[in-house]
């Protein structure tokens, strides 16, 4: 069995590997499979990103263990401000089921868009580096949620998260606004009051968590999808720098007008396909370090008029 695979990775492309990942059940496996992939990829050890001439069937859904009950976003109980026990369980819980969705993410955009849209190498490693930190998350809130008394699968949870995905699992463009600059922003916005109320309720080992490896990482993580936004919106105007020298170098001489119509191709999409408007406040030092500026979700916070 070792042999086989060992065997297996040898050959194996990355988006061949990724597949591996989204269908494997077990979030603690699933995690564990990917950081092995990221750094074989990482270290030059897998080869290739795919293989052009064999299309591979992507899941629509990625397997998961059915021992964590799902509800609506709507029926989900109150977290609570992290002030008792059972809040702060409900709480890690909570994080921890977002960062197992966010392993499957990472790997999904790797397998579904990397070949469809001839993405550079660049993009594979960028998703690489943020599904392995996804991947180490999960496994860090699971195991402080042990240390709290809980374990994952103990409390309801929903699937929010992946709804959005299947709504933008046609256009890498969609899934880079909404689930990236949306919903990875979001979390910038929110992430330090949560760590302020793990610290006022005595929790200061969760709050570290949170504070010195999650937060810093998950700007990075909204900074890739922000890039590689801006790098399919100008290989789209026929910029040739933004595919023959990387997305750094063609977002960062793009023109004034240039940028604005990467900005007004952002509204138009999280519009399409994000519902309602964004919640302020934003944490505007989070959000410019992630590589956007108010002028890209501000006019997104009020809501447009509608005919009467």
């Amino acid at each position: 069995m070792e042999q086989q695979l060992a065997e297996v990775e040898a050959s194996e492309t990355l988006v061949e590997a990724a597949l591996r990942v989204l269908n494997t059940a077990d979030p603690f496996e699933k995690a564990r499979l990917g950081d092995s992939v990221a750094t074989r990829w990482l270290q030059g050890r897998i080869a290739t990103p795919y293989d052009a001439s064999i299309d591979l069937p992507i899941p629509d859904r990625p397997a998961r263990l059915t021992d964590v009950k799902l509800v609506s976003p709507g029926s989900m109980p109150k977290l609570g401000k992290a002030g008792n026990l059972q809040s702060r369980q409900a709480i890690v819980h909570s994080l921890a089921h977002t960062e197992s969705w966010a392993i499957d993410l990472s790997w999904d955009i790797i397998a579904r868009f990397g070949k469809q849209e001839s993405m550079p190498r660049e993009f594979f490693t960028d998703f690489v580096k943020v599904a392995q930190d996804e991947g180490r998350h999960f496994t860090l809130l699971a195991a402080r949620l042990e240390e709290l008394g809980s374990f994952y699968g103990a409390l309801p949870a929903h699937d929010g998260l992946w709804d959005s995905a299947i709504a933008t699992s046609g256009a890498l463009l969609a899934r880079l606004a909404v689930e990236h600059c949306v919903h990875e922003a979001r979390g910038l916005d929110v992430l330090p009051t949560t760590i302020s109320r793990f610290r006022n309720g005595g929790d200061n080992k969760t709050a570290d968590l949170l504070e010195g490896i999650v937060y810093p990482e998950e700007i990075t993580h909204c900074a890739a999808g922000v890039r590689w936004f801006k790098f399919l919106c100008l290989r789209s105007m026929n910029r040739k720098e933004a595919d023959s020298q990387g997305c750094e170098l063609g977002a960062d001489q793009a023109s004034k007008e240039e940028n604005e119509e990467v900005i007004k191709r952002f509204h138009a999409i999280v519009r399409a396909f994000f519902r309602g408007p964004l919640k302020p406040p934003f944490n505007e030092e989070a959000r410019k370090a992630a590589g956007f500026g108010p002028q890209w979700y501000e006019p997104l916070s009020v809501k447009e008029p509608t005919c009467e």
